[in-house]
């Protein structure tokens, strides 16, 4: 039986993110491959249609109202979902601590700022520093997935989708409670062009993410969920 797009990311995902060592450069560029072929039809989105809140069985991008999360699948080594945007919608300066992340932007249009640390350091529980911007514009689809790593690659970021757009994103190891995602705001260096001063704040009262259905063809993840409950 033919595997679908989504079942090839599991199981490179798995294979990659399993191991003990770090990814290589050419298993991020294999999973950035595989990613790159995903379509939003391939993981339940139809991306044209303007009735809502779905049709046809899938979720009708265009008629996302809030920024909502569909949730594919998540497990220690690594998590797979689709962040959909409605036109305006923000997600703030926030990092992802000790992370691999793969995204890819479906569909759209998106206005991204990026930064890394180049000197950070904690204070009364609140993490500030130097930090240096990596990323200052527009994604347009369809473009090539990118990567971003603990340190390097634009860690900290936010996104303001200029259009309906959605973004596949791959995280290992995944979001938990022992490691929460920090929010930022970030003060420009007039002396130093593309440095800023970033500083910890609470989380945004006014971000709000909704959820919704995986509607996209079922990821067969093997013996993993049996593991889990043993």
């Amino acid at each position: 039986m033919k595997r679908t797009k989504i079942q090839k990311l599991y199981d490179a995902c798995k294979t990659v993110f399993s191991q003990k060592e770090p990814p290589s450069f050419q298993q991020i560029q294999r999973l950035k491959s595989i990613q790159d072929i995903i379509e939003a039809v391939d993981v339940g989105i139809d991306e044209f249609s303007l009735h809502g809140p779905s049709i046809n069985g899938l979720i009708c991008g265009q008629t996302v109202s809030e920024i909502t999360y569909i949730h594919i699948h998540e497990c220690d080594s690594f998590s797979i979902g689709v962040f959909c945007f409605p036109a305006g919608g923000t997600f703030p300066l926030h990092d992802h601590p000790g992370m691999t992340v793969l995204s890819k932007l479906l569909y759209g249009s998106l206005y991204i700022k990026a930064y890394d640390w180049v000197k950070v350091k904690k204070s009364s529980c609140r993490i500030n520093g130097v930090a240096g911007r990596v990323v200052d514009g527009i994604l347009n689809a369809p473009c090539d997935p990118s990567v971003l790593f603990p340190r390097s690659g634009g860690n900290i970021h936010s996104f303001t989708a200029l259009t309906p757009c959605a973004i596949l994103d791959v995280l290992s190891p995944p979001y938990s409670g022992e490691r929460p995602s920090t929010y930022f705001s970030d003060l420009p260096i007039p002396s130093l062009p593309g440095y800023a001063i970033l500083e910890e704040k609470d989380l945004p009262q006014d971000l709000v993410v909704a959820g919704a259905p995986y509607l996209g063809p079922p990821v067969d993840v093997g013996d993993e969920e049996a593991i889990m409950l043993t």
